[in-house]
């Protein structure tokens, strides 16, 4: 009832009469019209907020301020003043963000500069072996390490972040990332191979966190049991590489399993009649065979580059049969080694004879040569290993009659043979040579190494000027060498190799010329400008127009911005005097070969690799005897 008197009465002269009443200090009664004071309070107060409700919704409608020109352009001024004011805290804050992340850069810098001037006291044996007397050149490589070299390390540490840090948010415990679509594929079978090979990447960059991430995948994750034809090549230079390397380096036991198990699963490869093997195997199954294409034969560098890695884990572990299987290939190879050292890129299994096929320093043919050199190192150049510098020199000599040179500007570069005929054709892949004859050198008489070491250098200027003769300065995957034209690039892609500045690499480190750095920081720009993309680095599908491809090679962390790194570094971080790089970049600890360190059990000669690998412990790069 109350509440009826309140709506009938609220518009009325009895209201006036009702507030006046409620005002009053009376004692509650009945007024005139027969209302309680709490009646006319409620009438009081549903006025006042009726009357606040409707102030409120007035100046909320657009149509107030249409009539009143004054306060909307008030209002406009105080909306513009608060949007600049909220506009410039915004700004304040990202530019207060930005600078404490370069403040933290800063920092990192230099610890890691502290770091490497504490290394760098060290004198690296390696290079008082090519200094010879008066050598300045080497001379000046024993300075103090100078800003210019730590700068450039430093962005290349940046684009393995970037590289990195893509991989980890979009393509995690897949083989490779697709930085334009943003996700991962398994061109490997799923074994994490971008992970694996860029294990040893992380840890000689000092990225500590990233590494700590990337080995509890390797411990919780890694699986090697997959129904899966695997290339027996690709996984031996990747996963079993990148993973005694990661060893060799933190003397983690994990990644020593790790690649015992992946290595126990290819071995059935290698049963063959000639002990040559298969380049194919199912990891689930053991099921090997050679691809289709080849026509049932084994490919020459598939069949040739395995050696390294499982002579390390003979060592490692102190059971032979790794070993024995790798090196009863080169043995074969011998029975019928030609005179000018240069084989075939296709063998048969069964015999262990060559077919007729192209010989090449390019693809198919590449590491099998790199190898025979380098098991040589590995083995500290000892009798042991002495015919593999034997085989090795034969093929040099086998080179050099592949050498051709370019009209007008005299470019050497290395032909490819198909029985007496000569094909003026140089893949980029075959730029490793340049590194491999100067790492070499050493072991010929002085008037021979200097021989061979110009060669070397002649060849570098020839793969460098890949990179310098396109618009875009990165090399194609081949080139094509014609009578007053010098090179054109025939098949155009760039996938990231990085053979060229592999061989800049070895220039630099054998020689203290600094013109190699320059190279190698013209050809780093050049990835930059063209493959860095918002979730990675792509390849290019031309190199000529710059279109780009969707797909980050594991070898771009592995090998292309390793080599970089080290480019920039002092030559005292892997030395070249205790350490050999597998064809994938993964620097194997050198351990001397004398063939009493292994046996065909699993005790004994491990313990003593093991007392000779675990001394590296006393320094993170330097490794003392």
């Amino acid at each position: 009832g109350e509440f009826l008197v309140f709506y009938l009465f609220r518009r009325s002269p009895v209201t006036w009469s009702c507030c006046s009443f409620v005002r009053s200090s009376s004692p509650p009664k009945p007024n005139r019209f027969g209302l309680h004071r709490s009646i006319c309070t409620l009438i009081y107060c549903g006025m006042a907020r009726s009357r606040s409700s409707s102030t409120v919704w007035r100046y909320i409608n657009p149509a107030y301020y249409l009539k009143r020109p004054k306060r909307l352009a008030l209002l406009f001024i105080v909306f513009v003043f608060a949007t600049f004011f909220f506009w410039d805290r915004q700004t304040l804050l990202r530019d207060h963000e930005e600078e404490i992340s370069k403040l933290n850069e800063e920092v990192i810098h230099l610890r890691n500069l502290l770091e490497e001037l504490k290394n760098g006291a060290d004198m690296s044996v390696e290079k008082k072996k090519y200094s010879g007397e008066g050598g300045q050149a080497v001379k000046n490589m024993d300075s103090p390490d100078n800003i210019l070299d730590a700068q450039r390390r430093e962005k290349v540490k940046d684009a393995m972040l970037h590289a990195w840090s893509s991989y980890e948010k979009y393509a995690w415990g897949h083989d490779e990332l697709q930085p334009q679509t943003k996700n991962g594929v398994d061109s490997f079978g799923g074994l994490g191979a971008t992970l694996i090979d860029s294990l040893d990447t992380l840890y000689i960059m000092g990225l500590d966190e990233q590494f700590q991430r990337a080995r509890k995948w390797v411990a919780n994750s890694l699986d090697f049991n997959k129904n899966y034809d695997a290339s027996v090549f690709e996984t031996t230079i990747r996963v079993v590489g990148g993973l005694l390397s990661t060893y060799d380096l933190s003397g983690d036991k994990l990644f020593l399993d790790k690649a015992q198990d992946i290595a126990d699963r290819l071995l059935p490869a290698w049963n063959t009649e000639s002990g040559i093997p298969y380049n194919i195997i199912n990891l689930a199954h053991g099921n090997p065979h050679n691809p289709g294409w080849t026509g049932g034969d084994s490919i020459l560098a598939d069949s040739g580059t395995e050696q390294l890695e499982f002579i390390a884990l003979s060592q490692r572990t102190g059971d032979r049969k790794y070993q024995q299987k790798v090196e009863n290939v080169i043995l074969e190879l011998n029975k019928t080694f030609p005179d000018d050292g240069l084989l075939p890129i296709y063998i048969n299994p069964h015999k262990g004879t060559t077919s007729y096929s192209a010989i090449t320093f390019g693809a198919m043919g590449d590491s099998f040569y790199e190898y025979l050199l380098k098991v040589w190192i590995q083995g500290n150049r000892t009798a042991a290993v002495s015919h593999y510098r034997k085989m090795w020199e034969t093929s040099m000599k086998g080179l050099v009659s592949l050498v051709r040179r370019t009209t007008p500007s005299s470019f050497a570069y290395l032909g490819e043979k198909m029985g007496s005929s000569i094909n003026d054709k140089m893949d980029e892949l075959a730029c490793f040579a340049p590194g491999m004859l100067a790492l070499g050198s050493s072991g010929y008489s002085p008037d021979e190494a200097q021989k061979f070491l110009s060669l070397a250098e002649e060849l570098a200027w020839t793969c460098y000027n890949f990179y310098q003769s396109t618009p875009t300065k990165l090399a194609g995957e081949n080139y094509f060498f014609n009578d007053g034209q010098d090179m054109s690039v025939g098949t155009s892609w760039n996938i990231l190799r990085p053979e060229t500045v592999e061989s800049l690499f070895y220039l630099w480190r054998l020689t203290g010329n600094k013109t190699y750095q320059e190279w190698g920081w013209n050809i780093f720009q050049a990835f930059e400008k063209n493959s860095r993309v918002e979730s990675g680095y792509v390849g290019l599908k031309d190199v000529n127009t710059g279109v780009k491809d969707n797909m980050m090679q594991s070898f771009f962390l592995a090998e292309t911005l390793k080599y970089l790194y080290l480019l920039f570094s002092p030559s005292s971080v892997i030395p070249l005097d205790e350490w050999v790089f597998n064809t994938e970049a993964h620097p194997i600890k050198i351990v001397t070969r004398n063939d009493r360190a292994v046996n065909s059990g699993r005790s004994g000669g491990s313990q003593e690799s093991d007392r000779q690998l675990r001394t590296r412990k006393e320094g993170r790069f330097r490794v003392h005897h």
